[in-house]
């Protein structure tokens, strides 16, 4: 087995070194205070440092030592492994924790980390429109935090912990990229739209049911938001249903949707819009049939264009046959 250690600071280390434990080729963690070298918020090196001293703000973060096996992993996947947990924009808070202490960092052991941990930052940036903020350092000085600390939510399963694993899974199903697509100007989509498609992802109006144009197709294809060609839907996940609509038990990614409380009409429904065009596409209900899951997606036909599977190549949507055929 060959080992390598790296130290991630990414807010409360209670949080951090338990998802750490979690990732493949992690073979042991523990947390503790760090500094980077030539960091400009540290005053002195400490032989002891308190959790009450970190709070107080005299420079160190809470980090986490991660001991990882090279033969089953490694310091790139670490990393990205590491960014699902944080909000690398953020200076001095990660979630609702604020100060010098939660601030987001790498803390490096080796000169070959170094080089690593830039190229997977500047990998980081091209995803977001503000600066990163976190630091990039040789590791300076780590004090092994206090016993109660180490493997707290391990022993305290309902502590307190900024991170969201649930959201992080979702994260992790993603297969459509945001950035490919980008969504029509109100000048291009009264040129282009018809009326119909118009109000209904921009006015959230619905179509009539049984005279839309997809509820009974069952072509294999994909279905992408027709604002932006943003894909929703795979002819795959699609069903047959009495509503008269385009039904689906579920998007084609789970992170193209976004879902949002509904109580016009006197009735209390989710709607459902897309991600990148923000338009309107329909309802999800939890009548769908159970073994696809028990959800139906109640898409209009106006918020979609049709892609037939023999023509996705061509038009760029080649990389998502695999989900459509089966």
């Amino acid at each position: 087995m060959q080992k390598e250690t790296i130290y991630l600071a990414g807010g409360c280390f209670w949080g951090t070194e338990k998802y750490m434990e979690t990732v493949t080729g992690v073979i042991a963690t523990r947390v503790g205070y760090i500094l980077g070298k030539e960091e400009p918020m540290w005053q002195e090196k400490k032989e002891e440092v308190t959790y009450e001293e970190v709070c107080r703000g005299i420079g160190y973060a809470e980090a986490v030592e991660v001991v990882f096996d090279t033969e089953k992993t490694n310091l790139t996947n670490i990393l990205e492994e590491f960014y699902y947990t944080i909000d690398p924009t953020t200076l001095g808070r990660q979630g609702m924790d604020i100060g010098v202490q939660y601030r987001t960092g790498i803390y490096t052991t080796t000169q070959e980390q170094v080089q690593i941990a830039k190229q997977s930052l500047a990998q980081l940036q091209t995803k977001y429109d503000k600066p990163i903020r976190t630091e990039l350092l040789p590791v300076f000085h780590f004090v092994e935090a206090e016993a109660y600390h180490q493997k707290y939510l391990t022993k305290n399963p309902q502590g307190y912990c900024h991170i969201n694993f649930a959201k992080i899974e979702k994260q992790k199903q993603s297969i459509v990229d945001a950035k490919q697509y980008q969504v029509m100007s109100k000048e291009d989509m009264e040129q282009h739209l018809t009326q119909l498609q118009y109000l209904v992802t921009q006015r959230n109006t619905t179509e009539p049911p049984f005279r839309n144009a997809y509820w009974q197709q069952s072509a294999a294809g994909l279905y992408v938001d027709i604002t932006s060609g943003e894909p929703m839907f795979s002819s795959k996940d699609k069903f047959f249903s009495a509503c008269g609509w385009p039904a689906f038990s579920k998007p084609i990614d789970p992170n193209v949707v976004k879902e949002y409380d509904d109580v016009s009409h006197n009735m209390i429904r989710t709607e459902v819009r897309s991600r990148v065009g923000n338009a309107h596409l329909g309802h999800v209900f939890d009548d769908g049939p159970a073994e696809t899951g028990g959800l139906r997606y109640c898409i209009n036909s106006a918020s979609l264009r049709f892609i037939p599977k023999e023509d996705m190549e061509a038009q760029g949507y080649g990389k998502y046959l695999p989900y459509v055929e089966d």
